[in-house]
């Protein structure tokens, strides 16, 4: 049931949940929820910024109130200074806010901020940048950047989106993209699941993948101030009408977690995620081993090049060191480099000699193999194939090129099926390297976080092709993405340009992986084990990955971090928490 009253200054809109006074001249609103609960304020302001300039809103019309459908709408008409028309609703519904931007014009869009933006239109305020206010002082962003803690402060920026790596500022790859939810509390608090946290706020986007033509959601904090940037990076054309993805801010969320799965379930219930039948391969369970961080660690002592040392060679001496200390893994992973270009795929056979032979001694072993892809590197591929920016430099693959999936398509052929190397699925890394920023030119029209999904649909695809059972495992734990993963893995623990102190790796990796189950309990979890501090870090996570998902081990002889060796007690260790696999 949904209340509205009007009198000379406002409109009052009340639910079960909340109560909201919308000012009735100026585009700002009042909101208050539970007793204890201080006010949000939403400044009913977009700002869509474009290769037309800055859009500033010069003037708002007084609020329009309709009702139907079980909800009250209120619309905003206001003028731009680059686009024909421009307006902004907020949809009241029982339990939620939601927040939405329409302009009509030309242009292509940068970024586009939800609940502020450049506004002149009140000589009282001043002109210039306005912001809403959230009382939050905990923020909880599901994309982990620092990996020494879980939480932040909500005075702090956050990000979600497929940009990233491990340069200042862009150290958010773990997961990308993350589902796109902000949470809020005004405790101040380091564990999620801190009782006195409780209740959360949060701000969720609720659109389907073919409109998320964007590569980030941004949480920009401004002094006690907030908004919501989608960074369109120049690359979405406008010609006509174009609308925001909604924006729901939910209250009185339990923790973060919950507040994931319920944001799941209704983006299921409402037709916008895929909703996916899952029946895994017995042998997806079993224990990984992962050569990467054997060959880090040989690289830490040898010199060269981490790559350099994914060899024949060194795989079989690992693996043969680990089963004469009875460590035998169901799963193999080959990882960077054994092919001879990225792009291409081709076994690089002075590394690997007879890579199918070498499969097919595993197989007769009842082991798997996984073959480490990385997504979007244009090495060995035409231009035809890539991405280029306007100086006519490849940038990255381009998924919408005929020429590029071609090449996919046939590789993953090659890779997958028993009449080629007949290796049994694919580690893909690399996805924080979708292509961003203005003046690029594609194949097609497909765009951020949306050409993600459609690379990793052409790969997912490819693979089942190949291999039925082909096992795919990405670190994409998006309810958007339930339809092109099997696994998820947890990704890197450590950020290596981090000063010390490292990262505590049980909580931060128990926290991953409860991101991952509230977006989808189906989701098998790839516990990953790269980079560990310290041997008693990797032995406190070992004991802990069962409980988490499928065991991973990425060393044989010792710790690259800490240059620990290992001892036989470390083996006894690995063989007790392998034991019921």
């Amino acid at each position: 049931m949904i209340s509205v009253r009007r009198d000379q200054s406002a409109i009052h809109i009340e639910t079960g949940k909340y109560r909201l006074e919308v000012d009735g001249v100026q585009p700002v609103t009042r909101l208050t929820w539970g007793d204890e609960q201080p006010p949000t304020w939403l400044m009913l302001l977009a700002q869509l910024d474009s290769d037309r300039g800055l859009d500033g809103t010069l003037r708002c019309q007084a609020p329009r109130v309709t009702e139907a459908g079980g909800e009250v709408v209120v619309t905003i008409d206001a003028d731009s200074t680059t686009w024909r028309a421009k307006r902004v609703v907020l949809r009241c519904r029982p339990e939620e806010l939601v927040f939405e931007a329409s302009v009509e014009g030309v242009g292509r869009l940068s970024d586009v901020r939800l609940l502020g933006g450049i506004y002149t239109g009140n000589p009282r305020w001043g002109g210039g940048s306005f912001h809403s206010r959230w009382p939050a002082r905990t923020l909880f962003c599901p994309s982990p950047d620092d990996p020494r803690r879980l939480l932040q402060p909500a005075s702090e920026s956050a990000s979600i989106g497929v940009v990233g790596g491990d340069l200042p500022g862009r150290g958010h790859w773990f997961f990308t993209p993350a589902p796109f939810l902000f949470g809020g509390s005004t405790a101040e608090v380091g564990d999620p699941m801190d009782g006195s946290a409780s209740p959360w706020q949060t701000l969720e986007l609720q659109a389907p993948v073919n409109d998320a033509n964007f590569s980030e959601q941004r949480y920009v904090a401004a002094q006690g101030g907030f908004g919501v940037v989608l960074a369109y990076d120049g690359q979405t054309a406008v010609d006509g009408e174009f609308a925001t993805p909604p924006l729901g801010l939910r209250l009185a969320q339990s923790d973060p977690y919950a507040a994931i799965a319920d944001h799941v379930e209704r983006l299921r219930a409402a037709g916008l995620a895929p909703t996916v039948a899952r029946s895994p391969a017995d042998w997806w369970t079993r224990p990984i081993f992962c050569g990467w961080g054997e060959q880090f660690r040989t690289w830490r002592l040898s010199g060269g090049h981490a790559p350099d040392y994914s060899t024949r060679a060194n795989y079989d001496r690992w693996l043969a060191l680990l089963e004469e200390r009875g460590v035998v893994p169901g799963t193999i992973v080959i990882d960077d480099k054994w092919q001879r270009s990225y792009g291409g795929n081709e076994p690089d056979e002075e590394r690997w000699p007879d890579l199918r032979g070498w499969i097919a001694d595993r197989h007769a072993r009842s082991q798997h193999v996984l073959l480490w892809f990385k997504t979007w590197d244009v090495e060995g591929l035409p231009d035809e194939a890539c991405v280029r920016d306007r100086l006519g430099q490849r940038i990255a693959a381009d998924p919408d090129s005929s020429v590029y999936r071609e090449i996919l398509r046939e590789s993953l052929e090659r890779l997958l099926n028993p009449s080629g190397l007949d290796a049994d699925g694919l580690k893909v890394d690399f996805t924080a390297h979708t292509p961003s920023g203005p003046g690029l030119v594609h194949a097609g029209t497909d765009r951020g976080i949306l050409l993600l999904h459609r690379l990793l649909e052409l790969v997912y695809g490819y693979a089942k092709a190949a291999k039925p059972d082909a096992l795919v495992v990405t670190h994409t734990p998006n309810p958007l993405f339930a339809d092109v993963t099997d696994m998820i893995r947890l990704n890197d623990l450590l950020r290596l340009r981090d000063p010390e102190p490292w990262a505590p790796a049980v909580a931060q990796m128990t926290h991953r992986a409860r991101i991952a189950r509230a977006v989808d309990p189906g989701w098998l979890i790839d516990t990953d084990d790269w980079c560990m501090p310290s041997k008693a870090e990797w032995r406190d996570y070992l004991a802990a990955k069962p409980a988490l998902g499928v065991p991973a081990l990425y060393y044989a002889t010792g710790i690259d971090q800490s240059d620990e060796p290992f001892g036989a007690d470390d083996y006894a260790a690995i063989r007790h928490a392998w034991g019921n696999r």
